[in-house]
């Protein structure tokens, strides 16, 4: 089907008629045939009278359809509205014979009829003209973009596949070659890629290849002209920026690592020096406000000397714990969470519950101790901020994973407006780390007046099975 001219066809169009092919040597043979017909029909109106019936009025004025026509068919509109033309202005003497020996009326109707034959002929045939003319260039642009597409195919330093619609690669370019081999094309998708996942679920999947490599594959359809959908898949080489991660997370590993161990030789050393010490002070108060003789005034401020004193120890007894909860590595971590929620019960609000879901089993000690710090980081951002009144704290042991949750009933926030500075924030920063070093991950619903609801998901895998016995 043609494609119906545009406006601007229809200007270029209208410029081209005003501007006749005057060098050309056909168009004016054209020419020289319209001239011989207006003559002959003007001489035979002027000697042959029409009652004679030695030649057909009006004849001649016909005949101009055939240099018109071949004028429009060489030449379009431009052509055609030249011939036109010149063939009504060789006929206007003819048309002012005295006597209607021109044939008048006869004369202007074919007339009109050539002119009107010359436009919409010319029209139809620049508007074909134009039509092709854009479908060459339409034609000529698809080839242009092919053989970019085919140099950026060759060239890409990443390997590129691209699969037909039942899977099989029908193409490769040079770096897929070297990858998978000069056999590749040919060859499933599924052999190259394994697993049974579908092509179009396969985009952000990182693969390890032979050559040792890492690669995120990215799909793209390709739609073809017969209806048919190819995907390309390209194999972009993450190897780098997955090493950064790794040391990355290394690091992180090794600081978490590096201040728990701190915390702990800070824990054992409070509460074996200063505790002990603050103790055998209380003690030793005690003991001198016993003793006979000593004036009541005294008396009364060596026991205010010894509450003092156990309430310092009571406080280093506190810090200790909540450095390293002794309970954790001696009972595990329900009870540490256990022990934790009574603590913040001596507080009074909000009211805390506590519940276990699943079979409670011991934990590899680094499980244990990152999920320890995911709830005590969430309880205390829910005292400092939430103003809740109940909250619920649970642990959910599953087959293959850990569900570590605290919801409360509090005025929630709005997560997005948080900025980096915000303690909040680095709480959230600090809890989703640990998820992420224990290869899990953790989700935050919350709105402001809507409370918070913090899940936390810890795989278990093989390396963090349940243990019997106290962790080393």
């Amino acid at each position: 089907m043609t494609a119906p001219a545009t406006p601007a066809d229809f200007r270029s169009v209208l410029r081209l008629a005003l501007h006749p092919p005057l060098r050309e040597a056909p168009f004016w043979i054209i020419q020289f045939v319209v001239f011989l017909i207006a003559g002959v029909h003007l001489f035979l109106d002027l000697h042959v009278a029409s009652e004679t019936g030695a030649f057909p009025s009006g004849v001649p004025v016909a005949l101009l359809i055939l240099p018109v026509g071949y004028s429009a068919l060489r030449y379009a509109l431009a052509g055609a509205a030249a011939t036109a033309a010149l063939a009504v202005v060789l006929w206007l003497p003819d048309l002012l014979l005295p006597r209607d020996l021109g044939h008048v009326g006869g004369d202007v109707v074919e007339l009109t009829l050539i002119v009107i034959v010359a436009i919409v002929f010319g029209r139809r045939i620049d508007a074909e003209r134009f039509a092709h003319l854009r479908s060459e260039r339409a034609m000529s642009k698809a080839l242009d973009i092919e053989t970019r597409y085919r140099q950026l195919f060759a060239t890409n330093r990443s390997p590129i596949l691209v699969l037909t619609d039942d899977g099989v690669v029908g193409d490769a370019n040079p770096a897929a070659t070297r990858l998978f081999g000069p056999d590749v094309v040919g060859r499933t998708g599924t052999s190259l890629l394994g697993g049974n996942i579908e092509i179009d679920e396969q985009t952000g999947r990182v693969l390890s290849l032979p050559d040792g490599h890492d690669y995120r594959l990215d799909v793209v359809s390709l739609p073809d002209e017969t209806g048919d959908v190819d995907a390309q898949v390209i194999f972009e080489d993450v190897t780098e920026e997955r090493e950064e991660g790794r040391r990355a997370r290394r690091y992180a590993q090794l600081v978490t690592r590096a201040e728990e161990d701190q915390k702990r030789r800070l824990a054992r050393e409070l509460h074996d020096e200063p505790l002990q010490l603050f103790l055998l002070l209380a003690r030793r108060l005690e003991s001198l406000g016993e003793v006979p003789g000593v004036p009541t005034v005294v008396v009364e401020g060596l026991s205010e000397a010894h509450h003092q004193s156990l309430d310092a120890a009571q406080r280093l007894r506190n810090l200790a714990r909540g450095l390293r909860p002794p309970t954790l590595d001696q009972l595990g971590l329900t009870a540490a969470i256990s022990s934790l929620k009574a603590d913040l019960d001596e507080g009074g609000e909000p009211v805390i519950e506590f519940r276990v879901v699943g079979t409670e089993r011991r934990l590899i000690a680094d499980v244990e101790l990152g999920s320890f710090r995911i709830v005590q980081e969430a309880l205390r951002n829910t005292l400092r901020h939430a103003r809740a009144n109940h909250v619920m704290v649970s642990v959910s042991f599953g087959s293959n994973e850990l569900t570590l949750s605290v919801i409360d009933d509090g005025q929630g926030f709005n997560l997005q407006a948080l900025s980096e500075q915000d303690s909040e924030h680095l709480g959230l920063l600090g809890m989703r780390e640990r998820a992420r070093l224990l290869g899990g991950q953790l989700e935050v619903r919350t709105g402001q007046g809507h409370g918070t609801q913090l899940i936390a998901t810890i795989p278990l895998g093989d390396d963090r099975a349940s243990r019997d016995g106290a962790p080393s």
